[in-house]
C-alpha cells in the first residue's frame, strides 16, 4: 500500500502541473473557443485516454531504471526539468497562436474525430511525458517494491485529476468564448502566462523531489 502522504504529495504536484496551461490545456481551450462545450469535453476525454496510455508505457520503461539506478534517475529528472523550461519558453514565444481559435460553434462536428484528435494530443504531449518520466518516479517507494505498478497507480491518479481540471478549463473557455473573441490580447495572455508558469515549474522540478 502506497503511503497516504506520498499520494497527497504526488496529487499536489500533479495538480500544479496540470493547471499550468501546457499543450493539452491550450488544445482544449482552442477546441472550446472554436466549437463550444461538447467538443471541448470530447477532446478532454480523448486527451486523458492518450495520457493513460502514455503513463502505462512510461511506467513499463522507466520503472526498471528507477529500481536500479538513483544516478540515472537523477540525470533523467534534470533533463526533464530542462525540457519543461524549454517548453515554457516556446509557449511564451508563441503565445499569440490562440488568437485565431474562435470559430463557429454550430459548424458540423465529428465526435469520433474529436476524440481521436484529443487522444493524439494526450499521447504525444511532451509536458506530460516528461512529468511521467522525470517527476512521477520521485514519489515511488523503492522499499515497497512493485515500482512499475506504483508508477501506473500514480499515472491513473494523474489522469483522473487531469480529467477534472482540463474539463474545467474547457468549460470555462467555452463559457467565455465571446469575451475572448473581443480581445486577441486575452488569448495571448493565456499562452504567455502558461509559458512563464512552465518555466517556473521546470526550475521547481530540478531543485526538489525525492531521491531515496
Amino acid at each position: 500500500m502506497i503511503a497516504t502522504e506520498r499520494l497527497m504529495a504526488f496529487s499536489l504536484m500533479a495538480t500544479a502541473i496540470i493547471l499550468v496551461p501546457g499543450p493539452s490545456v491550450l488544445f482544449v481551450v482552442g477546441r472550446a473557443l472554436a466549437h463550444g462545450r461538447r467538443t471541448a469535453l470530447t477532446s478532454v476525454m480523448g486527451n486523458e485516454l492518450g495520457a493513460l496510455l502514455l503513463a502505462t508505457t512510461v511506467a513499463l520503461g522507466v520503472g526498471a531504471i528507477v529500481e536500479r539506478s538513483v544516478l540515472v534517475f537523477t540525470a533523467l529528472k534534470l533533463i526533464g526539468a530542462a525540457y519543461i523550461i524549454y517548453l515554457g519558453v516556446q509557449a511564451f514565444r508563441h503565445r499569440r497562436s490562440l488568437a485565431g481559435a474562435v470559430g463557429d460553434p454550430e459548424a458540423p462536428r465529428n465526435s469520433a474525430r474529436e476524440l481521436w484528435q484529443g487522444f493524439v494530443v494526450g499521447v504525444t504531449n511532451p509536458k506530460t511525458a516528461v512529468f511521467f518520466a522525470a517527476v512521477l518516479p520521485q514519489f515511488v517507494d523503492r522499499g515497497l517494491g512493485h515500482v512499475t505498478l506504483q508508477m501506473v497507480i500514480f499515472g491513473v491518479i494523474f489522469c483522473l485529476l487531469a480529467l477534472l481540471f482540463d474539463s474545467a478549463w474547457g468549460l470555462a473557455a467555452a463559457t467565455a468564448r465571446t469575451w475572448f473573441a473581443r480581445s486577441p490580447r486575452r488569448l495571448s495572455a493565456v499562452g504567455g502566462t502558461g509559458g512563464l508558469l512552465m518555466i517556473g515549474m521546470g526550475f521547481t522540478v530540478a531543485t526538489t523531489g525525492r531521491t531515496d
